[in-house]
């Protein structure tokens, strides 16, 4: 197999994994903040096996980790909001609402780098907002979900942007243990006034759910973070973009045969589901085609 070949097989390997973080989402019975907070510890505890890792951490500026832990605060919090769309709605709500994080990215990208605004991006932007309307429209009952699903989406699109800024000043590993690092102590000064907000919450995993977390954490975390950093060295941006939106598709058709919410939702849903997700598909196309020209 060509070294590209085998790139793009370990790319589209982390896409499905990352897939699979909705699955195990629904299936650990932990409430949101608690998942989360468990699956950042596992995974920093397995990044600080990869080697060199820690040097590269000690050779970071202290002025700039106070910038990724800031970055890595947004992360936990949209992992948060994620899981919590999950929890208040189900797989396919909460995956179609991740997937407006690219027209996030195209109006917050101008706003915090200060480049110029895309036109056919906010034409993408206005196709995708018909799509959230049906869904909304068609799944009332699940209006939490769905608000915590565009938030998640929105803190995506924000620390995407902002690693985007200082991804060339840092290796990838050291700035991902940083980040996730800061978010952990971020979730543990957190934890307590979710308990006060929300008591009697249980904080502690089952033994079911210790084996998804560490499946959460290790297979569909750290593995996919490696294998991703090993296909982006031969990969064009393009083809990158292109696959990773194949990560909400992975995810909702993987929710039919393990909660079969396809009997859940009707046309309408779906329908909105393909408008969001066929802007989510041209923009990488628009964007090849105009950048060049």
């Amino acid at each position: 197999m060509s070294p590209n070949r085998t790139a793009y097989l370990q790319l589209h390997i982390s896409v499905l994994l990352w897939g699979f973080t909705a699955i195990l989402g629904r299936l650990i019975t932990l409430s949101e903040l608690p998942l989360v907070w468990f699956r950042v510890l596992i995974t920093c505890a397995a990044l600080v096996f990869l080697p060199g890792i820690l040097k590269q951490v000690k050779a970071t500026p202290r002025k700039e980790i106070l910038k990724l832990a800031g970055i890595g605060c947004l992360v936990c919090i949209h992992w948060v909001c994620f899981y919590g769309a999950i929890k208040y709605s189900d797989v396919s709500i909460a995956l179609c609402c991740l997937a407006t994080t690219s027209f996030m990215i195209s109006i917050l990208e101008p706003l915090l780098t200060r480049t110029k605004i895309k036109w056919y991006e906010i034409s993408l932007g206005l196709l995708i907002i018909p799509g959230v309307i049906i869904i909304v429209h068609v799944s009332k009952l699940y209006i939490t979900g769905i608000a915590l699903g565009l938030s998640a989406a929105f803190f995506a699109a924000t620390f995407t942007v902002l690693n985007k800024k200082v991804i060339h000043l840092h290796h990838p590993q050291g700035m991902t243990l940083i980040e996730l690092f800061s978010g952990l102590l971020f979730l543990s000064i957190l934890m307590p006034v979710y308990m006060t907000l929300y008591p009697g919450t249980r904080v502690l995993p089952d033994a079911h759910d210790w084996v998804y977390l560490f499946i959460l954490a290790l297979g569909c975390t750290t593995v996919p973070f490696i294998l991703a950093l090993h296909a982006l060295k031969r990969l064009s941006a393009f083809t990158t973009t292109l696959t990773v939106n194949l990560e909400p598709v992975y995810g909702i058709l993987l929710a039919i045969p393990f909660f079969h919410e396809n009997k859940e939702l009707d046309i309408l849903f779906y329908l909105g589901t393909a408008i969001i997700l066929s802007a989510v598909f041209i923009h990488p196309l628009l964007r090849k085609r105009f950048e060049k020209g």
